[in-house]
């Protein structure tokens, strides 16, 4: 005889004997089963009761880990509105038998109807429905990408870029082998593909001892994709080097190129670096979308103060607006939105740029040459006899380029730039440090913000937590600063690919150049005077920006203290 379900779960200690008579109770007033009175009660878990279900029904049972180990090939052969219908999903394939994961292993219609679609012999397993409905979720999407993929593929298009001109043209050559069928350029165009479709922003072809690792930065974090056999690094980095126009015999010297791909929905320009290693050359592609502009004030993350006073002074008719950060933290998006924003046919807007990132229509962008002598101080003296009303530079990088966007600023311009540094306050401190007179940088600034990214918890997996001890002393906070708040985190789904994160949000450190700040820099004050009265002035730091965004649900403390430094 086999054993009840109520006699299994006690005997495996998963629910008491009060907990099985008010389930026992529960059933008999509601008709459920006493599987559901179980987990309407909350006494028991899904994975638990199906698990024991298995042992009553006398039928094998299978947890969702092990439903998740199914390859793509087996998935594939059912398709995913048959699986969802019955609730079922393939997980197997041995000896000409189909395992397969079923919350009804009873459903004889389901097990005929795909033995018929299979041509296999079909062994059911018991599992529980919401391990099911999750397998479907993670394991379709894999499929559904891979064939997209394919579709996507066929409809790239390569371009080698050539930085010679003639008669004002850009040479343009398609590469044709692009279209080949050698396994290796199906291998490079699936990982572009699939970096495109992931929204990363670097590919990393890394080559180890034994094996060649991609890895693409999504989100601003390194993503592990995939592993290949070392013996395809050669055939990967020779596809790379044909397609940027570099030097496929040079294997110790660094190398960098670009080419652009053209697929029906966008344009991505491709920026290739290419680095000799001990064990062979690493090379890192750069995705940027070169399509529309689709960011705005709006939607950088700025709070309504923030962004009141930003827009205030980048209306203003002359000065300097300096973004700074480390690379990747959304210095020139920042800077595009603010250009986006202030556009209009009354002005003459020039941007100096490398390289340029976004085609922005109603504004002149200058893509640097440095190979023809076309570098940031000899382009902006060209653009002194364009009549320009306002000016973006894309990076102040030595002291002849700080020396010429001082004298714009100074002379009735606008001028917008970015630079390398740690925070608000030490902006002001490295373009001194570059070569720029105290007095001439607190005459020129009106407003230093420095910026980082933060990824957004996950919409689909959002959900509430309770920080450790451990990440409250991280955090420098009490339990009364957290008092009344709630901390929320991503718990890992197939939207996210299990990070808990989905999309970036900015933080903003913004310093404007009041009176006694500019006092201090015509007085070459150091930075540590400068923090202290901007924080007198009411400037917020990026750690007090990144703890308003945890507040609000929109980040968590990981993020805060992966973005920030703490001062001591």
């Amino acid at each position: 005889m086999r054993k009840k379900l109520g006699e299994i779960l006690l005997e495996r200690g998963k629910i008491t004997e009060r907990q099985l008579g008010e389930a026992l109770s529960r059933q008999k007033d509601s008709h459920q089963k006493l599987g559901e009175a179980l987990l309407g009660l909350g006494y028991a878990v899904e994975e638990d009761v199906f698990s024991a279900l298995s042992d009553s029904w006398g039928v094998p049972f299978m947890r969702g880990d092990d439903i998740l180990m199914a390859s793509e090939e087996v998935v594939r052969i059912v398709p995913e509105p048959f699986a969802r219908e019955n609730h079922l999903i393939p997980v197997a394939i041995e000896n000409k038998t189909l395992k397969v994961a079923m919350a009804d292993p009873d459903d004889i219609i389901a097990i005929d109807n795909l033995h018929k679609l299979s041509n296999l012999v079909v062994e059911a397993h018991l599992a529980a429905p919401g391990a099911i409905e999750n397998a479907i979720e993670q394991l379709y999407v894999k499929v559904r990408k891979a064939g997209e993929m394919t579709d996507v593929i066929g409809n790239l298009q390569f371009f080698a870029e050539s930085d010679t001109e003639e008669e004002g043209l850009m040479d343009m050559t398609k590469v044709q082998a692009g279209l080949e069928d050698a396994p290796v350029v199906k291998l490079v165009n699936l990982l572009i593909a699939d970096a495109i479709r992931e929204r990363a922003t670097d590919i990393h072809i890394e080559v180890q001892e034994e094996k060649v690792i991609v890895r693409f930065r999504i989100d601003g974090v390194l993503q592990e994709m995939m592993a290949s056999p070392k013996s395809s690094h050669p055939g990967i980095v020779s596809r790379i080097k044909i397609l940027s126009k570099l030097n496929i015999a040079e294997k110790r010297l660094p190398q960098d190129g670009r080419f652009t791909i053209i697929s029906p929905e966008k344009e991505v320009d491709v920026r290739v670096s290419v680095l000799p290693t001990v064990n062979g050359e690493k090379v890192m592609l750069r995705l940027l979308d070169k399509g529309g502009f689709a960011f705005n004030l709006n939607t950088l993350g700025m709070d309504d103060q923030l962004l009141m006073i930003f827009r205030r002074w980048i209306r203003q008719p002359y000065g300097m607006i300096i973004i700074s950060g480390p690379t990747g933290s959304g210095k020139s998006t920042t800077l595009y939105a603010a250009l986006k924003e202030i556009k209009s046919a009354e002005d003459n807007i020039i941007t100096v740029e490398d390289p340029v990132e976004y085609h922005l229509p109603g504004i002149n962008q200058v893509q640097t040459k440095p190979k023809i002598g076309l570098t940031f101080a000899n382009a902006l003296r060209s653009i002194l006899r364009q009549d320009p009303d306002k000016l973006l530079i894309g990076e102040i990088r030595d002291e002849e380029t700080a020396d010429i966007a001082v004298k714009f600023s100074l002379t009735g311009h606008l001028v917008f730039s970015t630079l390398h540094a740690n925070d608000a306050t030490s902006t002001i401190t490295r373009l001194l440090d570059i070569g720029v007179p105290p007095f001439l940088a607190g005459s020129c600034l009106n407003l230093v913000m420095a910026q980082r990214l933060v990824r957004r918890i996950c919409p689909q997996c959002k959900e509430p937590y309770e920080p450790s001890h451990a990440e409250f002393e991280a955090l420098r906070l009490s339990q009364d600063d957290v008092k009344g708040k709630t901390f929320y985190r991503g718990r890992g789904c197939a939207y996210c690919r299990h990070t808990g994160y989905y999309g970036r949000t900015g933080i903003f450190e913004l310093l404007e150049m009041k009176q006694p700040v500019r006092r201090l820099v015509f007085d070459n004050a150091n930075e540590e005077e400068l923090r202290a009265t901007a924080s007198k002035l009411g400037m917020l730091t990026l750690r007090d920006a990144a703890l308003a965004k945890i507040y609000s649900g929109i980040t968590t403390p990981h993020e805060m203290l992966r973005v920030t430094v703490q001062e001591y």
